[in-house]
């Protein structure tokens, strides 16, 4: 038998749903029939692709290759054929123009529209600024933009936008592998008390908070040293300084990031778009993009995936 299209896509199905019951429900067809189509394309590749037991199905390491082919072959076919009905229907690529802070999703994102819409054009504007991203979503010149908010505060609202949260950081410390500090579990504020802090620019009320909880926790922090992400990785490589960071991020060799005890500080990412614009369509793709992006980089944070155990105010929102 030769795999086809359809035979991936069952594969896909049983590892999303994780059983073969739940798989053929979502596909629409009988157990027994789903099953007998598993094993012919077992056959075909020459071994197991799922562990079955009473707790459902779970990819062995032949079915794990299979499944990292299928989430590359699959999205790009779909991209082909969508490419191939606008081509015929005389229509240009579509193009997306995003916006974005600071934050771990872009990168996953674009590569997510890039691979679903192989002829895409893709324009990227960065700033620090959510605001002026989102004046710029309100006069047309963007059709989606990634922000943060701190804690519950509100994006800005001097337009009628419509927002979606994608997931929710906890606030860490930035430290060097040497610090004192750097081997527990968590910080608590009160032992950074005499610390230099380093922090990107940014208008919300992050700064503000984040005083707050120093004040609750019996100081008030030095100055905070600004820069872009650059700088404050390398003011606290040379010990000069620590900083505030979102918890998915992915320290590079040298530094770790710390949880705060009682995690006082949140940080909400938020996808954005204008209900009215042509690309308001392509809202619930993107959404879906913006989550699976933050999902993939948190998987890249070993120590934010265990702090994230028994905590279900974090993470990915589940659409």
């Amino acid at each position: 038998m030769k795999l086809e299209l359809r035979h991936l896509q069952i594969v896909c199905a049983i590892a999303d749903q994780g059983s073969l019951s739940k798989a053929a429900s979502a596909l629409g067809i009988a157990q027994p029939a789903l099953t007998a189509q598993l094993q012919r394309i077992e056959r075909a590749l020459g071994g197991a692709l799922f562990e079955r037991d009473r707790r459902g199905a779970r990819p062995t390491p032949l079915g794990e290759l299979v499944l990292s082919r299928a989430r590359v072959v699959l999205p790009a076919v779909q991209g082909l054929q969508a490419e191939a009905a606008r081509l015929v229907r005389g229509e240009s690529p579509r193009r997306y123009r995003i916006g974005s802070v600071n934050g771990p999703i872009l990168s996953g994102l674009v590569h997510r529209i890039a691979t679903s819409e192989p002829g895409a054009e893709l324009a990227i504007d960065a700033s620090w600024s959510a605001t002026e991203l989102s004046d710029q979503l309100a006069a047309g010149r963007l059709d989606f933009i990634l922000i943060g908010t701190c804690g519950d505060a509100a994006p800005p609202t001097d337009h009628e936008l419509a927002w979606q949260v994608i997931a929710v950081d906890a606030v860490f410390v930035l430290l060097p592998e040497s610090h004192p500090l750097a081997g527990g579990g968590e910080v608590d504020l009160a032992d950074l008390a005499d610390a230099q802090w380093a922090a990107v620019p940014g208008r919300s009320c992050l700064r503000d908070c984040f005083t707050a909880c120093c004040v609750r926790a019996g100081f008030t922090p030095r100055a905070v040293y600004e820069g872009d992400p650059r700088t404050c990785m390398e003011l606290v490589e040379v010990g000069e300084a620590v900083a505030l960071c979102q918890s998915s991020f992915r320290p590079p060799p040298g530094l770790v990031a710390m949880p705060i005890a009682g995690a006082p500080l949140r940080w909400r990412h938020l996808l954005g778009w204008h209900p009215q614009s042509s690309m308001a369509a392509m809202s619930g793709q993107m959404v879906r993009f913006a989550v699976e992006s933050y999902q993939d980089a948190a998987q890249r944070s070993p120590r934010f995936v265990k702090w994230l155990e028994g905590r279900p105010g974090f993470g990915a929102v589940t659409l």
